[in-house]
């Protein structure tokens, strides 16, 4: 007969997920990450566009390092949400359930994602 048994905390660590699971959870981390970081946006929404001065006081905190990093956390939320979105569409429509096909594409959304994130942090940090 199997025997159950509670999980702990530190069980976890010793389970492998597939892509598909460790993408699931980074869409649910992205959504609640986006939610949180609102009224953060909202404040640099009003900064920006309220009047000139406002917007040179923008212009001067989104110099500062930390808040460039907090703002492509944002961009990495939205972007892996997005495409992480796109594939559970695809797969609402009965697209991709495959074992092999999911696989693929929850590769797909992490290195699409991650890779729009680079091309963002370096257009962010003055790159090009």
């Amino acid at each position: 007969m199997p025997e159950f048994r509670n999980i702990h905390v530190f069980d976890l660590m010793k389970y492998r997920l597939p892509w598909a699971g460790k993408v699931s959870i980074l869409h649910r981390v992205s959504g609640l990450l986006m939610f949180i970081l609102i009224p953060f946006v909202l404040y640099l929404f009003d900064k920006s566009i309220t009047s000139e001065v406002s917007f040179t006081t923008f212009k001067s905190v989104l110099a500062n390092p930390i808040i460039k990093l907090i703002i492509l956390a944002l961009i990495w939320a939205y972007l892996h949400h997005f495409c992480a979105g796109i594939r559970f569409l695809m797969l609402d429509l009965h697209k991709g359930i495959d074992k092999s096909s999911s696989a693929k594409s929850a590769v797909a959304v992490l290195v699409i994602s991650l890779t729009l994130t680079a091309v963002c942090a370096a257009k962010l940090f003055g790159l090009f």
